[in-house]
């Protein structure tokens, strides 16, 4: 009886546990969605990470000022990192939107800024370059 009953309790921890988990990734998932939506520029980031670094500093040559969201800094950054995993395909770091659309990680980004596209997405000109 004692086998049964403990057997019981694990199954309703391992259900009350999914259920918690299902309803955090829910909660994040609308976090990141409310979020993108929200802002004209969102980089979902840590702030010690070189590849986020280096995706903000080409909002900062363009002159323009992300919406940052440092996962490192939140006590729900790693189900927020799990959410734009299903929302994007990815859980790397930086990921970044702009007007709503992904525009990807690092790389993505420099790669749209050297080629114009960023500043196309963004409505500026291209010249517009912050004084160093």
């Amino acid at each position: 009886m004692t086998m049964i009953r403990s057997i019981s309790m694990l199954t309703l921890l391992v259900t009350l546990a999914a259920s918690i988990s299902m309803v955090s990734s829910s909660s994040s998932a609308d976090f990141v969605k409310k979020t993108i939506s929200s802002h004209k520029i969102v980089i979902f980031s840590k702030s010690y990470c070189p590849y986020c670094r280096r995706a903000k500093s080409v909002f900062s040559e363009l002159n323009q000022v992300p919406h940052v969201v440092e996962l490192d800094e939140r006590e729900d950054g790693g189900s927020i990192q799990s959410a734009l995993g299903e929302i994007v395909g990815r859980r790397t770091v930086p990921q970044v939107f702009i007007n709503g659309k992904h525009i990807g990680g690092s790389d993505d980004t420099v790669d749209a800024h050297e080629s114009g596209e960023l500043a196309k997405l963004l409505g500026v000109s291209e010249n517009t370059r912050a004084e160093l």
